[in-house]
């Protein structure tokens, strides 16, 4: 039986659980961010971290927890500047997302939000590849961009 990425996420503990249980928010900060989220949109873990109530990391973490997506350190990750050509800097950067290494047509990507099924379909598009997510933080990512694709200048 195959499950899809929905499937798997609905079986496990939602993100404002998770970190509820981790003592990183209060119900309450769950609630006025939930009620934040109703009226602006958005996605829960950005809007807790724009509240001030939790840091990217503690996001980071929590989705680690809730679907097991790999963490990569991509500020301390050696890439290969072909690799890097896979992706323009321009769609790395909307989507913040970093391409890692290539094997076969298995594209690795870090991605701040791996659980963005039209950016992974996106990005399989765009580079004819088959996408492996691991997850670190916007910030990290957004910083290893700048490294990245400074250096092919």
């Amino acid at each position: 039986m195959v499950y899809s990425r929905r499937d798997i996420i609905s079986k496990k503990q939602l993100l404002g659980q998770i970190l509820i249980k981790r003592g990183f928010i209060t119900k309450e900060q769950l609630k006025d961010a939930l009620d934040v989220q109703k009226k602006e949109g958005g996605v829960l873990g950005e809007l807790l971290v724009k509240l001030g109530f939790v840091t990217e990391r503690d996001v980071v973490v929590a989705l680690i927890v809730q679907c097991g997506f790999p963490y990569i350190a991509v500020n301390k990750y050696e890439i290969d500047a072909k690799v890097i050509e896979l992706i323009p800097e321009k769609t790395a950067r909307e989507f913040h997302i970093v391409p890692l290494d290539k094997v076969g047509d298995v594209l690795s990507v870090v991605m701040a939000n791996p659980l963005d099924t039209s950016i992974i379909e996106q990005i399989e598009h765009i580079t004819g590849c088959k996408v492996a997510t691991f997850i670190a933080t916007k910030s990290e990512i957004d910083e290893a961009i700048n490294r990245w694709y400074t250096r092919r200048e």
